[in-house]
């Protein structure tokens, strides 16, 4: 099947190349789609999937992998894939609802500069909850953060940029505990081979 792999914020395909190499080895085709959310909007990036899905897979079925602010382009394009919508969709680490980190980061000019509109809108909780969510998604939510009473999250499950419940959302997607940090969910070799036999039974 073809997939198209989505990095998260501040990252590159380059973050994806272990997961990517191991999709391929289970015989799949893979696609990255690029973006700089300090260059383009979340409108820009959307409608660059769209194209990809029209322009370089479509009759062809496909799923979308993303990690991390990868869910928001793929939510928010959805609209625009309804002729040829994903047949499932993989999102590690999501941002599912407006995030406690975001919100903290967005009063810094830094963050503001890095992240322009998209890291902004992952703190607006209006935007975020009415985001729709692909048929047949299946979430990967990290677990190894620290849980200490001082540290910002305290003692509630995390991966060190996301609380487990701002990944899992309203639950209406399929979840999958893992045990990783934010940054490192996509090089665990069990969430790609549950990417691989999940999309096997598809098949």
């Amino acid at each position: 099947m073809d997939i198209i792999l989505i990095h998260g914020m501040a990252r590159t395909r380059f973050s994806l190349l272990v997961l990517s190499l191991r999709l391929r080895r289970a015989g799949h085709r893979v696609h990255f789609l690029d973006y700089v959310p300090a260059l383009q909007s979340l409108e820009h990036a959307s409608s660059r999937l769209a194209n990809l899905v029209t322009h370089k897979i479509r009759p062809r079925p496909y799923a979308v992998v993303t990690h991390s602010l990868g869910s928001v382009i793929v939510r928010h394009a959805l609209p625009r894939l309804t002729q040829h919508p994903p047949r499932a969709a993989y999102f590690l680490a999501p941002p599912m609802i407006a995030c406690r980190a975001a919100k903290f980061f967005l009063r810094f000019r830094l963050y503001r500069i890095v992240t322009r509109e998209m890291g902004a809108l992952l703190a607006q909780d209006e935007f975020m909850r009415h985001l729709p969510i692909p048929r047949g998604t299946r979430i990967y939510v990290g677990t190894a953060g620290p849980r200490l009473r001082w540290l910002p999250f305290g003692h509630e499950v995390n991966d060190g940029i996301l609380l487990a419940s701002e990944a899992v959302g309203d639950g209406t997607a399929q979840v999958q505990m893992v045990r990783s940090s934010h940054t490192m969910i996509m090089n665990r070799r069990a969430v790609a081979e549950d990417i691989a036999a999940n999309l096997a039974a598809l098949v």
